[in-house]
C-alpha cells in the first residue's frame, strides 16, 4: 500500500480579501546569505481558497497545499490563528 506524503502548512500574514472566496497570504521567512552569512527577509505570496470569507485584512492564519483549485489557488485556509485588533 503506498503512504501519500504530507501537505505542506504555512503560517502567514493576510494582505488581500477583495477576492470571492479567495484571500492572498503573505509569508515571511529568515534565510541566510550564502556568502556573507546574514540573515534576510524574505517574502513569498499565496493565494488560498476562503470558503466562509471571514478572513480580515491582517488575520495571521494558517495554510495547507491542496489540489489546484483554479488558475492560481493551490491552497486552502486551515485556521485563523490571530484576529486582527
Amino acid at each position: 500500500m503506498e503512504t501519500r506524503n504530507l501537505r505542506k502548512e504555512k503560517v502567514g500574514v493576510v494582505v488581500s480579501n477583495k477576492m470571492d472566496k479567495a484571500i492572498t497570504v503573505m509569508v515571511n521567512r529568515r534565510v541566510k546569505h550564502p556568502k556573507y552569512a546574514k540573515f534576510i527577509n524574505r517574502r513569498s505570496k499565496f493565494i488560498a481558497h476562503d470558503e466562509t470569507n471571514n478572513c480580515n485584512e491582517g488575520d495571521t492564519v494558517r495554510i495547507m497545499e491542496t489540489r489546484p483549485l483554479s488558475k492560481r489557488k493551490r491552497w486552502r485556509l486551515v485556521e485563523i490563528i490571530e484576529r486582527v485588533k
